[in-house]
């Protein structure tokens, strides 16, 4: 069965559910989830995580991320990007040193109002089945944090490249309508590339024809990545005999070492959890063992 990461690039016009169900049908495979949603639009690192190795989706969710973004000034539409149905349109009269001085107030903590079209949930409904009836809810803001954002490059007077490197939870196309709103010109997300996503970057990523073309070969599970991979910033251990025993039946065990987290490996090789060692005693954080 196949069990592993594998590190998408997704195309543009696919959701990232459509790349989870094409590749249950590639791999065989029912237990497939992905780490960090991205818009239709966009297309960049999406980590797809297959077999046991779902189980490690919720530690990839929280890790930073880097985008490539287009903005363009000059335009509102009401899901803040240029899919969406046109508010406002002007013209744009500052210029890339006033966008300098705008992004400034962006960097660093701030706060975010969720876009409506978003699949947040309100009274169990998600923002965006209720902006498509044409309703609007008050959404409260939400901290962020934006560790870089810098302008690549400027192709028009009203079209600039960005990069963004952010935290969990950023919308980037609320950032560019933000950014526009300040500017007092309107700004809209007309283009997204994610780059990084969950500590993998776009020389890992396989486009979907790569994985097509490997599918028909038969050599799809070898675009998988193992799952301790994801884990290496973390020192390994290997056990045996009954810590391996407690181990497998989910028991703490006695261990000698420095108290932290650990890949916790069997004797032949396996990896069997990620591990946590406080006083001598080694407790599971997750399993990843076959049952």
């Amino acid at each position: 069965m196949a069990n592993g990461i594998i590190i998408m690039d997704k195309p543009a016009g696919w959701t990232s559910m459509d790349v989870c169900g094409k590749l249950r049908r590639l791999l065989n495979e029912r237990r497939i989830g992905h780490a960090g949603t991205l818009d239709p639009m966009a297309t960049g690192v999406l980590p797809v995580f297959v077999g046991r190795a779902t189980r490690a989706v919720e530690f990839a969710e929280s890790g930073g991320k880097e985008y490539i973004a287009g903005l363009r000034l000059g335009l509102e539409t009401d899901t803040q990007d240029s899919t969406g149905q046109v508010l406002a349109q002007g013209a744009v009269t500052c210029d890339r040193q006033a966008l300098e001085q705008v992004l400034e107030g962006f960097r660093g903590d701030i706060l975010q109002i969720p876009p409506m079209y978003s699949a947040l949930k309100r009274n169990g409904k998600k923002l965006y089945e209720l902006a498509r009836k044409g309703k609007t809810v008050v959404r409260d803001p939400r901290p962020v944090t934006i560790s870089a954002l810098e302008i690549i490059s400027q192709e028009a007077p009203e079209h600039y490249t960005l990069r963004v490197r952010c935290s969990k939870g950023t919308y980037i196309r609320t950032l560019c309508h933000d950014i526009g709103q300040v500017l007092g010109c309107g700004g809209v997300m007309d283009a997204l590339r994610r780059t990084q996503a969950a500590g993998f970057t776009l020389t890992q990523a396989a486009t979907m024809e790569q994985v097509l073309q490997a599918a028909e070969n038969g050599t799809a599970e070898a675009l998988l990545t193992p799952v301790d991979r994801f884990f290496d910033c973390y020192p390994a251990l290997t056990i045996g005999g009954r810590a391996e025993q407690l181990c497998r039946n989910g028991n703490p065990f006695p261990w000698d070492g420095g108290d932290g987290t650990y890949r916790v490996y069997a004797a032949e090789g396996s990896f069997l959890m990620l591990g946590r060692l406080e006083q001598g005693t080694m407790q599971t954080i997750k399993s990843f063992f076959a049952v």
